[in-house]
């Protein structure tokens, strides 16, 4: 490819509206350019490395029996109805209608179709246990687009599809994408990416693992510990809490006027906040009371984990006007339990001695015991971890690290298969109802992710396995007839084995330099006046910017190795 040729202009600053390192570095350097709010349109160098990347996935979903199929991005949303998802997920799933009025959907994922498709094909239990995938364009309205292609809503994703007949059979297949997703990874260039267990979401299912980049850039929480290896996302993480070891008393109810806060109550009775029972109101949107919850006073609510619980989206209510409870002094009792949804986080089991609202104005409650004061309780845990605390496994400390997610594996079961009305004949001539996996990997956030890990201040450093090119050729004073008899030879000659860029534009060094950072390739070779006096060449490695002169032979030698 002659850069005189190449579509597309690299940008000298930094893009008004970017922050991220890889928002910043697919803009200038050429990859992407914006349409609308997280819609983009990919250029030859983007373009070239997603089809590698692609390229990688299908070579590894084949070697664990893949199948790669072609789903529609336009669905009907009967399919949808058919599994529920039409009415419970939000408005990120785009829903219009067609010419005939018909209900359609825009694709975010594609469990339905797959499904479709496949309860036409798959009617006996020979015909089992089989995976089929597809990369296809997915589009989810999202309401926070941000950062490039970290968070779009147009994008593209690999997203296979398993079924089998037992689940120790969904099991072991698990494991064995498991190892895919981790070779695709490594082959990808990344080295800092951790699989954890994670929350099932609006897929659904019996259990899941994200695959984290563990980035600054990244908008998910990781909770690890370095003793044992725990490592889990924020929204599923659990922790060892310290018990308060006070002796229980006597419950006092306390003349508390005007304070309402948990710092303040901390500070007026001179105890850990650990020692007092916080309440967090909730509405959610298939219940027409409140959920308030009961939380230790020095933890915060984990609203994943209790959105996960009650099935329903919630939201925290700071305007409990009409309710007939006081803000800032709502606490645990049967009255409250009998109006009100209540949920106790778990790490209020086994507290005796605590200080709670006394659902009065100006007054709480000191020594509080739930078992004693209200009776037996179910204590769910809705807690979110915070660094430091001790690991659910061991006695480590867990650490808070950022992440972005590459890819996901959800143990699906039935909740598809049987929604959708998917049966097969067993050996028996029996009617059953097969189980799922699903696996995505989003090409586009990967793509981010691989310059989020890998770039200098000058531009991304592309691992070679997946660079737009191998070999990026500059020339230096092309207007010399020597230098141009040498460069276009040399092109001639390395693109026969190679998939080289030569920027043939006779610019000054510093603007190819500047250029040829932005695109990242792994190996420049320099051709100058100078060079070519002293029969060298003189080769860049953009990992470090190793720079080493060399004669045409070791030249040659060099790149054999280097690409082997």
């Amino acid at each position: 490819m002659l850069m005189s040729n190449l579509f597309g202009e690299r940008l000298r600053s930094k893009p008004s509206d970017a922050s991220l390192v890889s928002h910043v570095f697919l803009l200038r350097g050429g990859y992407i350019r914006p349409v609308g709010s997280g819609i983009y349109s990919m250029l030859t160098p983007c373009i070239k490395i997603q089809r590698k990347i692609e390229n990688i996935i299908r070579e590894e979903m084949n070697k664990i029996g893949g199948q790669e199929i072609l789903l529609p991005f336009v669905v009907p949303a009967e399919l949808w109805k058919q599994s529920g998802r039409f009415d419970s997920v939000g408005s990120e799933l785009l829903r219009f209608k067609d010419r005939t009025n018909r209900d359609m959907v825009l694709s975010m994922t594609h469990e339905e179709a797959a499904v479709n498709l496949a309860k036409t094909e798959a009617r006996s239990y020979l015909n089992y246990p089989f995976m089929i995938y597809q990369i296809q364009t997915k589009f989810r309205d999202e309401p926070r687009a941000r950062g490039g292609l970290i968070r779009v809503r147009e994008f593209t994703m690999k997203d296979a599809y398993s079924f089998h007949t037992t689940q120790e059979d969904l099991e072991e297949y698990y494991v064995k994408v498991h190892k895919a997703y981790e070779r695709i990874f490594e082959r990808v260039g990344l080295s800092n990416v951790i699989s954890i267990y994670s929350d099932t979401g609006m897929m659904g299912g019996s259990g899941a693992h994200e695959f984290m980049l563990v980035s600054d850039a990244g908008e998910d929480s990781i909770v690890l510990c370095d003793e044992c290896g725990y490592k889990a996302n924020m929204e599923v993480a659990t922790s060892k809490l310290r018990k308060n070891d006070t002796p229980p008393v006597e419950s006092l109810r306390v003349d508390t006027k005007g304070i309402t806060t948990i710092d303040e109550l901390s500070q007026f009775f001179n105890v850990d906040k650990a020692r007092l029972i916080k309440a967090v109101v909730y509405s959610c949107d298939n219940m027409k009371k409140p959920t308030i919850v009961f939380i230790r006073g020095d933890l915060k609510v984990n609203e994943s984990k209790l959105r996960n619980y009650l099935k329903a989206e919630v939201k925290e209510l700071s305007d409990i006007e009409g309710y007939d409870f006081e803000k800032g002094y709502i606490g645990p009792s049967n009255d409250i339990l009998d109006k009100y949804n209540v949920i106790f986080d778990m790490s209020l089991k086994g507290e005796s001695n605590m200080i709670c609202g006394a659902n009065q104005k100006d007054y709480h409650i000191v020594g509080f015991n739930i078992s004693r004061d209200i009776g037996n309780v179910s204590y769910i845990d809705v807690a979110k971890v915070e660094e430091g605390q001790e690991c659910p496994i061991c006695k480590g400390k867990l650490k808070v690290k950022r992440g972005i997610e590459i890819g996901n594996i959800f143990k699906l079961g039935n909740k598809y298969t049987k929604s959708m009305d998917m049966q097969y004949t067993d050996k028996d001539g029996l009617l059953k109802t097969p189980i799922m996996g699903c696996y995505g990997i989003g090409v586009g956030r990967l793509i981010a992710g691989v310059v989020e890990n890998s770039h200098d201040d000058f531009g991304p450093i592309w691992p070679k396995n997946i660079a737009p090119w191998q070999i990026h050729i500059c020339a230096l004073n092309l207007n010399k007839d020597e230098v141009k008899e040498k460069s276009f030879s040399l092109y001639k000659e390395l693109s026969s084995k190679y998939d080289v860029l030569f920027d043939d534009r006779n610019l000054s060094a510093g603007a190819q330099f500047a250029d040829a950072d932005l695109l990242g390739i792994p190996v420049r070779v320099i051709i100058s006046k100078r060079n070519l006096d002293n029969e060298q060449f003189e080769v860049v490695i953009r990992n470090g910017k190793e720079s080493k002169q060399m004669s045409y032979e070791n030249m040659i030698s060099f790149l054999e190795n280097f690409y082997q």
